[in-house]
């Protein structure tokens, strides 16, 4: 296919970010009228190696600290570095092409790392194939129940919605055509991150976790009060703090910070003796308990109650855009819909509704027959799995593709959460439960989250796609093939990662939300007692701050994943604040902390991708670290000051940046 000589990239139009007036069109950077090269051999090939890439670095960032990073910004920021280096010309809409394939993997790992390990945490068996086959599915379905909704998202809605991420991944496109820069900071960046983080991990030179129990007053707060301090020095972690910004690492962290100052020595003063957490298995008392302990039992079940009811509000609030969604969706489907126009601009067409329908119709009968072989080996269950994924995946898709288009969050676990109490529910009423009960509702949920994380991270795609003039037909086919290879990798990378780590016991990889879903499923299919009154609380925490305007889906996660993981979260946020408020210029300012944006995402990437080579050297048994001197207090103080060296460099480094 030829293509019309490229014209030089200016930038965006003025209007890409604002509402249009009556009779006004929205004119991407590429022109709809000149076809321009897409998908290619390069395209294609890259996007694949981005998709593998980063579905193993993010699914062992996921799993260690419960954060997937968004690959979609530095996955672009590398293709523009890679068609610089190439020399190659016009590149715009061939780098969208391997954002958008390479970007299935973020999406992907985010679905399957939710759900799937809790299978290895409950002790139940997990083939290869039932974690591919469940992120594929789900990842498929994702895509195909989208679709319909690209128009009214991108189109109908421009200007109306912010899109935080697409905003950004766009910008570095755009700036991409005007040189490669920026992906050689990533480069830079990403080798400092990775090399810190790989010493932590195969190396132990410092300790990865900072506490008060350095010094002796710490100690005895922990041991007296059950007050402890604690901090992560990962370079990855931080960086994920910079990205997210200071509203929201303070709202994590503020959460994180109420469990562990005020619940747990609350507890503790007013309850030494208690040894039940009304309904879980506890055998020894408060005072007995570390602090550790006491949120692992008490703490932890209020954030996921809070968790679960963060997502049901979400979904309360969006209750009118899915009644809309619903009736589009349906209308274009059954083509009773003749009112809309025949689309001939490339930049218009999306994939044809027959192969939309014939997808599904496709999809629903596999997703039976894996559910009916491959899970649960009954017919009446297998229908029921069916329902359940089809009804809820389809409801929730606008849900998490509205969050992503308002704040670029999508709070897929909260949804998942409640999918899987009425999966629980539904199949122990129709007589599934115990161990093959947990392995059905778990792989249900698994397809729920994967298709609801996918409906977000691909209306980010669509959005990108529609300011710069791509293909939306082009960018949806390819997507099916990176969802193909981030549903392999990911499948595999767990698999490696348990028996390397484990999710259970001393060292073991923190899975926060598998742990969430094991934690809520245990209890309701074997039978168990279960902290109802935690879950309550947590539910009605999240409703208050919901009134008080405080995001409780953020606050709720605080209180979940442990404290040390939260701390460096807030320490990039409050970096990123730092960067960006300095000076009166606000050119200056925003140069600053898109600056910074980069060495962090640099700092995510590499941090991430050494975490994986760490874990094969360690898989294959090379591992260099002196466990006695990594838990010493000495190696936690040099850990401290390593800490301070990397963000020192991180303010110095963004501070650097010149406006335009």
């Amino acid at each position: 296919m030829s293509h019309e000589p490229v014209e030089k990239i200016k930038g965006l139009p003025e209007n890409a970010y604002t509402e249009l007036r009556e009779g006004e069109e929205y004119q991407p950077v590429m022109s709809p009228n000149k076809s321009v090269p897409e998908v290619t051999t390069w395209s294609v090939v890259w996007g694949l190696v981005m998709a593998i890439i980063f579905s193993a670095a993010a699914a062992y960032l996921g799993l260690k600290i419960g954060q997937v990073f968004e690959a979609a910004i530095p996955i672009a920021i590398i293709a523009v570095g890679l068609s610089t280096l190439a020399k190659r010309k016009g590149a715009l809409g061939e780098n969208v092409i391997i954002q958008s394939i390479g970007a299935s993997s973020g999406v992907i790992v985010a679905g399957a790392i939710f759900t799937l390990p809790a299978l290895y945490i409950l002790n139940l068996e997990a083939e290869f194939y039932q974690v591919f086959l469940s992120s594929l599915f789900g990842g498929i379905l994702g895509i195909l129940f989208l679709i319909p909704f690209r128009k009214y998202f991108v189109a109908d809605m421009h200007g109306k919605f912010p899109f935080p991420e697409a905003t950004a991944t766009t910008e570095v496109l755009i700036s991409g055509e005007k040189g490669g820069k920026q992906a050689r900071l990533l480069v830079i960046s990403g080798l400092i991150g990775g090399i810190y983080d790989f010493i932590i991990a195969t190396f132990g030179w410092w300790s990865e976790v900072v506490t008060t129990r350095v010094i002796h007053t710490g100690e005895v707060l922990a041991d007296k009060a059950k007050m402890v301090f604690k901090l992560n020095v990962g370079a990855a972690v931080m960086g994920i703090g910079y990205i997210i910004g200071l509203k929201y690492t303070a709202i994590i962290t503020a959460g994180s910070f109420v469990g562990w100052f005020v619940i747990i020595p609350i507890i503790n003063y007013f309850a030494p003796g208690l040894t039940e957490a009304v309904g879980s298995n506890i055998s020894l008392t408060v005072g007995q308990m570390s602090p550790e302990q006491i949120f692992s039992s008490y703490v932890r079940p209020i954030g996921i109650g809070g968790i679960a009811m963060a997502g049901i509000i979400g979904i309360i609030r969006s209750s009118s855009i899915i009644k809309k969604a619903f009736g589009l969706a349906a209308s274009e489907l059954t083509g009773k819909n003749k009112s809309l126009p025949k689309e001939e601009l490339r930049t218009r067409r999306d994939l044809p509704m027959a192969i939309i329908a014939g997808g599904i119709l496709i999809t629903t009968i596999l997703l039976f027959v894996f559910f009916h072989f491959g899970v649960v080996h009954n017919l009446g269950h297998a229908l029921i799995a069916l329902g359940i994924v089809m009804v809820i995946a389809f409801l929730f898709t606008t849900v998490a593709a509205n969050a992503i288009a308002i704040v670029g969050t999508n709070p897929v676990s909260g949804m998942t959460l409640m999918t899987l109490i009425i999966t629980s529910l539904v199949m122990a009423s129709a007589g599934l439960s115990g161990t093959s009960g947990m392995v059905a509702a778990l792989i249900i949920g698994g397809v729920v989250c994967t298709a609801l994380s996918m409906a977000g991270g691909f209306i980010t795609d669509l959005k990108i796609g529609y300011w710069l003039g791509s293909s939306p037909y082009k960018q949806q086919t390819w997507k099916f093939l990176g969802t193909f290879v981030s549903a392999a990798t990911v499948g595999g990378v767990i698999i490696l990662l348990n028996k390397t780590y484990g999710f259970t016991g001393d060292g073991a990889l923190v899975a926060p939300q598998a742990n969430a879903m094991a934690a809520v499923i245990e209890p309701m299919m074997s039978g168990k007692p279960a902290p109802w009154a935690l879950y309550a609380a947590g539910a009605f925490l999240s409703l208050i701050l919901t009134m008080i305007n405080v995001p409780a889906l953020a606050f709720a996660l605080g209180m979940f994943i442990p404290l040390e993981l939260n701390t460096p979260l807030l320490v990039g946020g409050i970096i990123a604040h730092i960067v960006s408020t300095r000076s009166k210029d606000e050119a200056l300012n925003r140069a600053r902390k898109e600056r910074g944006t980069l060495i962090a995402s640099g700092f995510i990437a590499g941090g991430a991708l050494m975490g994986v080579i760490s874990a094969l050297l360690k898989f294959g048994g090379i591992n260099y670290v002196n466990n006695e001197w990594f838990e010493s207090h000495p190696a936690e103080i040099l850990g401290f000051v390593m800490f301070l060296i990397l963000c020192g460099y991180l303010i110095w480094d963004s501070m650097r940046a010149e406006k335009e």
